[in-house]
């Protein structure tokens, strides 16, 4: 198997500008780049530097749940120029975390605004060849209010809009931390994978048997981390990635393996996160170079 590695670009290395990512990533081995925003500069600066774009964020996702219809109606307008714009510039992957703007909002009801709002959505991407990768981040405590962070309702949503264009970004270090079998998810819903994220979580026994498995009372010890569990870069924490790799390659995913750096040992300083890149990098390597 040979996956492409590459990075989310964390704040202090993106400080340095697109040039400088680009250039730096490139002499670290990295072969793509997920970008928050994708224009001629960004994409001229990739080219130069041997990088591959991997996912686009895109902007006002949090409106297409909100209860006022217009303001919902001007996100999707919103959203719908985005991916024409992306697309003409060569971007394929969509990257989106679907978390109401308004925090509160329960997940049933967000459900119910998604199949409202998604299928014009998901029929643009077909036309414009764009694949949504949607992560499944829980959301804000205490109301984790984001849709499609269980496979409760991820098999709901894939039920009602079967296209690929439509899909997840498979980031085991939500499931784990969730208690949710992170190799099952790939079982069930890996033919839906249309981006991966290198991020792990380190269960934290004590802390566990302090707070259980709810936001701890106090201050958390760790960046990272509601008490009980903290992410980390592949390796320190409990995803089995060489299981991963095999099912990913056996499900023919195409896609890269992106680090999303979120560990408070590798973090606060340019060093830091540099170091915890090439760290994290070097783990993947083994089971998907």
């Amino acid at each position: 198997m040979n996956f492409n590695i590459g990075m989310r670009i964390p704040p202090k290395i993106g400080a340095e500008g697109i040039e400088k990512i680009a250039s730096w990533a490139s002499e670290v081995g990295l072969d793509t780049l997920d970008v928050p925003k994708l224009n001629p500069e960004v994409k001229k600066v990739c080219q130069k530097a041997g990088i591959e774009v991997g996912s686009v964020d895109v902007e006002n996702v949090a409106k297409l749940f909100s209860l006022d219809e217009e303001r919902r109606v001007h996100a999707i307008s919103s959203l719908k120029s985005q991916m024409t714009q992306i697309s003409e510039l060569g971007g394929r992957v969509l990257f989106m975390c679907l978390v109401p703007e308004d925090h509160t909002l329960p997940r049933e009801e967000g459900l119910a605004i998604w199949k409202e709002t998604f299928p014009e959505i998901v029929r643009h991407a077909e036309q414009t060849g764009l694949y949504i990768a949607i992560e499944g981040w829980p959301g804000p405590a205490p109301y984790y209010p984001t849709i499609g962070c269980t496979p409760e309702t991820l098999r709901i949503m894939f039920e009602a809009i079967p296209s690929k264009h439509f899909g997840m970004t498979y980031d085991p270090s939500h499931l784990v931390r969730l208690g949710i079998d992170h190799i099952r998810v790939l079982s069930e819903f890996g033919e839906r994978v249309n981006h991966c994220h290198g991020k792990d979580t380190e269960i934290l026994q004590d802390e566990l048997y302090e707070c259980g498995v709810i936001q701890s009372t106090f201050s958390e010890k760790y960046l990272f981390s509601e008490g009980s569990w903290r992410y980390t870069i592949p390796g320190h924490g409990e995803v089995d990635w060489g299981k991963v790799a095999v099912r990913l390659e056996r499900l023919g995913y195409q896609g890269p393996v992106s680090i999303e750096l979120e560990d408070y040992r590798y973090w606060g300083s340019l060093e830091a996160e540099q170091k915890g890149i090439v760290k994290a990098a070097s783990h993947l390597r083994r089971y998907f170079k």
